[in-house]
């Protein structure tokens, strides 16, 4: 089964990733983005069956920082 978790950062948090895509944008003459924030994209492929709870202990535990990171979980 294939499995899909986005991670980003939550709202308040600096994002210097982003200040830096924001600021090379610009640069490149992109001038309609008003803001940038980057983020991470994990694929696992886990066992037919893996439970849930399983899977949002992962990310819990080792896949986000759940001090600063959100994370959605997302079964492709």
């Amino acid at each position: 089964m294939k499995i899909r978790i986005f991670v980003t950062l939550k709202p308040g948090v600096l994002d210097p990733q982003g200040k830096a895509i924001h600021h090379a944008l610009d640069g490149l003459g992109f001038t309609g983005v008003n803001d940038v924030r980057a983020g991470k994209l994990i694929e696992l492929d886990v066992a037919d069956g893996t439970a849930d709870s399983d899977i949002e202990a992962m990310c819990t535990k080792l896949l986000a920082n759940t001090v600063i990171e959100n994370f959605r979980i997302e079964k492709a």
